[in-house]
């Protein structure tokens, strides 16, 4: 009889991503190693258009009372899911990619004399950021959910860990160590996270979604 293969994922996944896995055989162990909270913020200086990166940051935002005045703003986003979501709200995305320095390069070249506010967590990567500055771009940041790490120590052996953030990542090898075990990332900044530890067996996503990672598992095994 096959051996079982064992993977953890660093964030509970929803019913039907687990199934896909259980339905080949493999042992899910799995845990939230960041959690998301909202807070209060104020919508006093806001550009002429609006930058996501996160779905956290446009669910925090569409619980914001004035939510309803940005809806006349061009919209610029990060990610399919949080196109889907901002779209699906009634906002008009005018331009998305799969990586926020994709995202600063189209803003750059194409909408450089324009002014811009970026809704975003605390732990936000200095990517996008330092594009608008390269550029001399006019934007301004509103900080609108806490990312917080909440580390976990795994007992389990493992065959592969699914990561999908560079803060999983640094959440993850707080209280764990990568050994011989195949690391499945949802993006190219999550597995440079990895490459920084000197950690070699990383499998990138070919799209940023959960999906793809646990597709990629179930190629892999």
């Amino acid at each position: 009889m096959a051996q079982k293969t064992t993977i953890v994922s660093t964030k509970k996944l929803v019913a039907d991503q687990k199934q896909l896995l259980l339905d080949h055989n493999i042992t899910v162990v799995e845990e939230d190693f960041i959690e998301t909270s909202y807070h209060s913020f104020e919508l006093s200086t806001i550009n002429q258009n609006l930058i996501f990166t996160s779905q956290n940051a446009v669910q925090s935002v569409l619980q914001h009372p004035q939510c309803e005045s940005l809806k006349s703003k061009k919209v610029f986003c990060v990610g399919m899911k949080t196109k889907a979501l901002l779209t699906d709200n009634g906002f008009d995305v005018i331009a998305y990619t799969g990586y926020a320095a994709d995202l600063g390069e189209i803003i750059a070249l194409i909408y450089g004399k324009e002014s811009f506010t970026f809704f975003c967590g605390n732990l936000r990567r200095e990517v996008l950021p330092e594009t608008l500055r390269e550029n001399e771009i006019t934007f301004n940041e509103i900080e609108v959910y806490q990312t917080n790490i909440t580390s976990k120590k795994i007992s389990n052996k493992a065959d592969g860990i699914l990561f999908f953030s560079p803060s999983g990542v640094e959440s993850y090898l707080k209280l764990n160590t990568i050994k011989d075990e195949t690391c499945f990332c949802i993006g190219e900044t999550t597995a440079e996270a990895l490459e920084q530890k000197k950690i070699k067996n990383i499998v990138i996503a070919e799209k940023p979604t959960v999906e793809m990672v646990i597709a990629e598992v179930l190629e892999y095994y």
